[in-house]
């Protein structure tokens, strides 16, 4: 028996908010060095909004809170756009991959399920036949 696969979906919203957690390390070393905001704001900022989608990355293989989290943080990304300009077109840019990553993460995840049944169909059908000695039919 197999083992049950991951949900790609899963996995693309995961690997897109861990990468997040790096991008607001990287914004918040260029808020820093162009001293836009105050060191101890910056830093609580950063690792709240750190903090923030490491955990969203590790809830979205347990259930919707993590895909909601992980939503949320797209706009926060994007509103951090005010702070630092640049934020509105990468934020922008994490926020529409995220989406892309749920939606195509879904069709590949409905795709599996299809293929997975029909397999076991398949397999259910030529189990007699192959039992008997005759070889299945294509």
């Amino acid at each position: 028996m197999s083992r049950p696969s991951r949900s790609a979906r899963a996995l693309f919203a995961a690997t897109l908010l861990f990468s997040e957690a790096l991008l607001v390390l990287f914004a918040g070393l260029v808020a820093y060095g162009l001293e836009l905001v105050p060191v101890p704001a910056l830093l609580w900022g950063c690792a709240a909004l750190m903090l923030w989608a490491v955990v969203a990355g590790a809830l979205v293989r347990r259930g919707a809170v993590g895909y909601v989290l992980g939503s949320m943080l797209q706009l926060v990304l994007v509103a951090t756009g005010i702070l630092l300009p640049t934020m509105f077109g990468v934020g922008g840019v994490f926020a529409v991959l995220w989406i892309v990553s749920l939606r195509i993460g879904g069709q590949i995840d409905a795709e599996r399920v299809v293929r997975e049944r029909e397999e076991r169909e398949a397999a259910a059908g030529e189990g007699p036949a192959v039992a008997e000695g005759t070889s299945p039919a294509r």
